[in-house]
């Protein structure tokens, strides 16, 4: 597999990769049995991202991090990277993708979100166009310090899933990953938001071509204003201090590339280093920026690091 490098913009890490290369990465780790979590970064996770350090905690841990943002291509390509829409990469748009490879390599999938009632039409319209996929499904409405929890727990340890799909929205599905991520079984873990809800009809699912375009946010705006227009017309503007620098390093003529280590030896903190991330006032660490090999970047899909996130 190809070694993802890393850019760096508005404070927080992402990887610019395909969704090809995310399904061919989450059925490698799949197939390996090594635990491994596959997220994403988008205008909202990277607003709690620079304010809570339990989520840069959790992005700490993940060893691919998506771009599910148009509007942050559009940024990375302004500040000069490599960057196209083939690299936005999220649920809906992979859908079909990912339940065939799930199908054919026979990989079990627990789902954890939902309300109770939405559970099993999620899983019978998967089944619907894949009848042969093992698929668990478990409500999101649940106590996440009680008997409820240890009841989750106990039963995907059962289960023992080749990949769990969290979807409780941010900042909730990543904050659970990250408190028991000790407890879960070696798995592939992603969280997917409200994957789910579309599957069972229960939420707008905006054309896919809005995503092309760049639109979706504003189909989304239109069909639930209230909910959302603090997240699309206030929150970015928390956002200004990491776009300053941003602009800085794009001026200074320094790259945006920041080191990583191989995706075969991927480092994950320890509990007490995770511990110690949440108790402290210091963000975490990142890692120092290098100068990005541009012909290199045209054949591998590398990493942004978002600037000054703290």
């Amino acid at each position: 597999m190809d070694h993802p490098s890393r850019l760096s913009l508005m404070g927080a890490e992402v990887d610019v990769v395909t969704p090809a290369f995310v399904l061919d990465f989450v059925a490698r780790r799949a197939a390996t049995g090594r635990r491994t979590i596959v997220a994403n970064h988008n205008l909202h996770s990277l607003y709690l991202h620079a304010r809570r350090a339990d989520m840069r905690a959790f992005y700490a841990q993940a060893a691919l991090i998506e771009i599910d943002s148009t509007p942050l291509i559009a940024w990375a390509k302004l500040m000069g990277q490599k960057v196209s829409r083939a690299h936005r990469s999220t649920y809906l748009d992979f859908r079909d993708a990912f339940w065939t490879m799930v199908q054919s390599e026979g990989l079990g999938v627990y789902h954890v979100g939902g309300a109770p009632e939405v559970c099993d039409r999620s899983r019978a319209a998967i089944w619907k166009d894949y009848p042969a996929v093992r698929l668990d499904v478990h409500s999101g409405y649940f106590d996440l310090h009680g008997a409820g929890n240890e009841a989750l727990l106990a039963d995907i340890a059962a289960k023992r899933p080749d990949i769990l799909l969290v979807g409780m929205g941010m900042p909730r599905q990543e904050l659970w990953i990250l408190n028991n991520l000790d407890r879960l079984p070696p798995c592939v873990i992603m969280p997917v938001g409200g994957a789910f809800d579309y599957e069972a009809g229960v939420q707008y699912q905006p054309p896919r071509w809005t995503g092309r375009l760049g639109m979706e946010w504003l189909a989304r705006f239109v069909a639930n204003p209230g909910r959302l227009f603090e997240r699309y017309f206030v929150e970015p503007w928390a956002l200004v201090p990491q776009i300053l620098g941003d602009i800085a390093l794009r001026l200074s003529g320094r790259g945006f590339e920041v080191l990583r280590a191989p995706l075969d030896d991927d480092a994950i903190l320890a509990p007490w280093q995770r511990r110690q991330a949440l108790s402290s006032e210091t963000p975490l660490p990142e890692p120092a920026p290098v100068i990005a090999d541009d012909g290199a970047a045209n054949e591998k899909p590398h990493r942004i690091l978002m600037r000054g996130g703290a």
